[in-house]
């Protein structure tokens, strides 16, 4: 899974239709980890980031959009 490409934040958001802010919320809690940067941008792999929407669908964490 480590040749998976990286997506900044935003783009990750709407890939898994969810607003950037739910993305730094995620961080923030700990249900998905940067996976490198760009600059001063948190990139992530697109699994990562399903996998945090689906764990925070499951727990009810789930922000609004």
């Amino acid at each position: 899974m480590n040749d998976c490409p990286l997506i900044p934040a935003p783009l990750a958001a709407r890939e898994v239709g969810v607003a950037p802010a739910t993305i730094r919320k995620w961080v923030q809690l700990g249900h998905l980890q940067p996976a490198g940067k760009s600059g001063r941008a948190h990139l992530f792999r697109l699994a990562d980031v399903f996998q945090a929407e689906r764990t925070t669908r499951r727990t009810g964490e789930r922000p609004a959009p």
